[in-house]
């Protein structure tokens, strides 16, 4: 019954899109191990350097005009880096060298861009796995294999990090200290947070013995992870609260009352017991790895909702499946997944990989730009850590000129002493304009206290505007209207 429930949904929800929310997070994962998105072109020479930028310039540039507002950057990769580390090299994709210094910082570039176009930029991290033998071999002596071996696994044919061990939670720890104090990253998003699949050998027998109390080996290591969880979510708030704390998981969590994980999930499999940290409120997000359809997608993307305790679920939609030496799949299958995540008030959707977007991979980008993301969204609020929206701008003038249009108003103030507010602009041919409708929105994440308004295409302009502040949390201020046309 209940799966042909599923199954009937699914196609209902493919019939009638559901509108476009006004708040929703709208990801795309950048991946740049072994370059699979990026970087293409090595940073030897000035040259080189500036058509590596452009190359990420060129794929915001794309995803902006489609309305995507998150960027999960990917800045640490099996114990190497995309940004000026004390502590890990740089990773080699950069320069084709391990270690070497591109002559640019790639994260502060990427938070940088995406800022200028209004998206949220979070530092993607893996977390546990170090790479293979030969990986971990070129690395040499700025391993932490070789800097701290003691906190360091070798499993099979590979390295981790030991998530038994009290001090790995510490190694980790500096390095997103590193990241949330020298740059101005949106989020910070683990992935791999997790034992390897079936790890029965895994060679932590010294360390159970040492700190298991009493617990069986499982419940020491979903024990652990969360340990390692609480102790980063806890030191990233102490530096910047408003800084968006995020995992990926495994996508099944464990078997639902019908429906089986079929062996796989995260709480059995790999040891996160990623919805008790929802509960406990030491993840602002979770981005589920849901990279599956029909009944092995639904009744799970439903179980996440269900059990995420007021934080964000945002699943990840595995659209590489869509091209044909992945799987194939129909572009439907995502199309579905969107409306379902969408009628269930999940927070938004994530895109696993870029290239598949960028590509327009069975013109998902097309359908995505033109009519799911047709209009922007802004971020949903986290409300748990700050529901205070900053005072409504005041003052709002509004100059027309030849070909342009110049706006001002008077600043907005909030609680939050270390962020001024951002501002968003409404715009359309209707007074008052409706700020509740995103087809009005024309900017956002705007730090100053004026606006140039200049369409490009003049067809398109438009002659009301309104104005209103949102914190760094989220929480948005109601907004100014220009005086009355009347």
């Amino acid at each position: 019954m209940f799966r042909y429930i599923f199954a009937l949904l699914a196609i209902v929800f493919t019939m009638s899109m559901q509108a476009a929310p006004k708040y929703e997070v709208r990801a795309a994962w950048v991946t740049a191990v072994y370059g699979l998105d990026w970087p293409k072109t090595r940073a030897t020479t000035p040259a080189g350097i500036r058509k590596q930028q452009a190359e990420l310039v060129a794929m915001l540039d794309k995803l902006k005009a489609a309305n995507f507002n998150t960027i999960l950057f990917q800045a640490r990769t099996r114990g190497d880096v995309l940004y000026a580390s004390n502590i890990e090299p740089f990773n080699s994709i950069l320069t084709g060298q391990t270690g070497r210094d591109p002559g640019y910082d790639p994260l502060a570039f990427a938070v940088e861009e995406c800022h200028k176009r209004g998206m949220e930029c979070h530092a993607w991290m893996v977390t546990i796995p170090l790479g293979n033998k030969k990986h971990v071999a070129a690395l040499g002596r700025n391993s932490v294999t070789v800097q701290n071996r003691k906190i360091c696994v070798p499993y099979k044919n590979e390295w981790f990090l030991n998530p038994g061990h009290p001090e790995t939670k510490e190694y980790l720890m500096k390095l997103v200290n590193e990241v949330i104090t020298r740059y101005d990253v949106d989020g910070v998003h683990f992935d791999y947070l997790r034992y390897p699949e079936n790890a029965p050998h895994f060679s932590d027998n010294k360390e159970f013995r040492q700190y298991a109390k009493g617990r069986n080996i499982a419940q020491w290591r979903r024990d652990n992870l969360t340990d390692i969880v609480r102790y980063i979510y806890k030191g990233v708030k102490a530096v910047k609260p408003w800084v968006k704390v995020s995992t990926c998981p495994v996508g099944k969590f464990r078997d639902t009352s019908r429906y089986s994980s079929r062996g796989f999930n995260a709480y059995f499999t790999v040891y996160q017991d990623a919805q008790g940290w929802l509960k406990e409120g030491i993840q602002d997000q979770i981005y589920p790895m849901m990279y599956f359809r029909g009944n092995s997608f639904y009744p799970f993307a439903l179980d996440w909702q269900e059990n995420s305790y007021g934080r964000q679920v945002i699943p990840g939609l595995g659209i590489y499946f869509l091209h044909p030496s992945e799987g194939n799949w129909k572009r439907d299958e995502v199309e579905r997944q969107i409306n379902f995540v969408r009628a269930h008030q999940l927070a938004g959707q994530g895109h696993y990989r870029v290239k598949y977007l960028i590509d327009n991979t069975q013109n998902l980008y097309d359908e995505l730009a033109d009519r799911y993301y047709s209009a922007p969204a802004l971020q949903p609020a986290m409300t748990w850590l700050d529901a205070i929206a900053p005072t409504t701008p005041e003052g709002l003038t509004v100059k027309y000129q030849r070909g342009y249009t110049e706006l001002s108003w008077e600043s907005s103030e909030d609680n939050d002493k270390q962020n001024a507010p951002y501002y968003v602009i409404y715009a359309s041919n209707s007074y008052p304009v409706d700020t509740d409708n995103p087809d009005n929105i024309i900017a956002q994440r705007i730090r100053s206290v004026n606006y140039v308004y200049a369409p490009v295409r003049p067809w398109d302009s438009r002659e009301y505007f309104a104005i209103s502040a949102v914190d760094r949390y989220g929480n948005e201020s109601k907004a100014v209207q220009m005086k009355s046309p009347l």
